[in-house]
């Protein structure tokens, strides 16, 4: 992939785009921590998130930053956060799968819940497949040694890897409670309707948001792909 550069006649200078993306992940890495994130707050974390490495992504392909890359030292750095990001488009793939897998447990639950059948199989298996994906995580270590030579624009891209981890694992926690937790009472005594058209609203937005997830991981897949391309590019000038 060739790498597009500002045409503008008065482009933003790299330290801009490199204080602007800095600016946005501590801006999202606050969100994603916060107690009261909820799954539409991960959503636009995802499309934050690819906006972020598409910052990232016209930092690298400024010649500055080109030539700095290049660079004996730097290059290291680059090549080991070439490996690294690996580790982020494996999860990209399993939370992906992990969404189908979920979209069709909710589906399920919506044909047996209008059959007005015992739904409590199908309320397991979804969150079974939820506290799966969470275990994956443990495996990963979020923290990440960076090397006090690494240039700035290493340790963005470490800190994007690291913040992308823990929108996703939290994303896997948030989605395990959505059927645990009961909603409906408030809801049908507010609106006068019964538990199951109540709960069968609630699981037809809960399908939505797993779709929304499901577009926001492609594209964040997708932007990932193209940062790598980019410091391949780089690092073969």
């Amino acid at each position: 992939m060739a790498c597009h550069l500002r045409s503008a006649s008065t482009p933003s200078s790299p330290r801009s785009n490199n204080t602007q993306v800095e600016q946005q992940l501590q801006s999202l890495s606050s969100t994603v921590s916060s107690p009261s994130a909820t799954i539409d707050t991960m959503c636009h974390g995802l499309r934050r998130l690819a906006d972020i490495y598409g910052g990232i992504e016209k930092m690298i392909c400024t010649p500055s930053s080109q030539a700095s890359l290049c660079h004996t030292l730097q290059r290291v750095a680059v090549e080991a956060e070439l490996g690294r990001s690996l580790v982020v488009l494996d999860l990209c793939n399993a939370m992906q799968e992990t969404f189908m897998e979920l979209k069709m447990t909710v589906q399920e639950l919506l044909l047996v819940l209008k059959r007005g059948e015992e739904t409590s199989a199908q309320v397991k298996a979804y969150v079974r497949l939820a506290k799966k994906a969470q275990k994956q995580f443990k495996k990963i270590s979020k923290k990440t040694a960076s090397d006090k030579n690494d240039s700035r624009m290493v340790m963005l891209m470490a800190e994007a890897r690291e913040i992308t981890i823990s929108l996703l694992e939290s994303t896997s926690s948030i989605l395990s409670k959505q059927i645990e937790v009961p909603k409906c009472s408030l809801v049908s005594k507010t609106l006068h309707k019964s538990k199951a058209v109540c709960e069968e609203e609630q699981l037809r937005a809960l399908e939505r948001s797993i779709g929304d997830l499901e577009s926001g991981v492609e594209l964040l897949y997708r932007r990932l792909i193209q940062n790598r391309v980019s410091l391949l590019n780089a690092l073969s000038l």
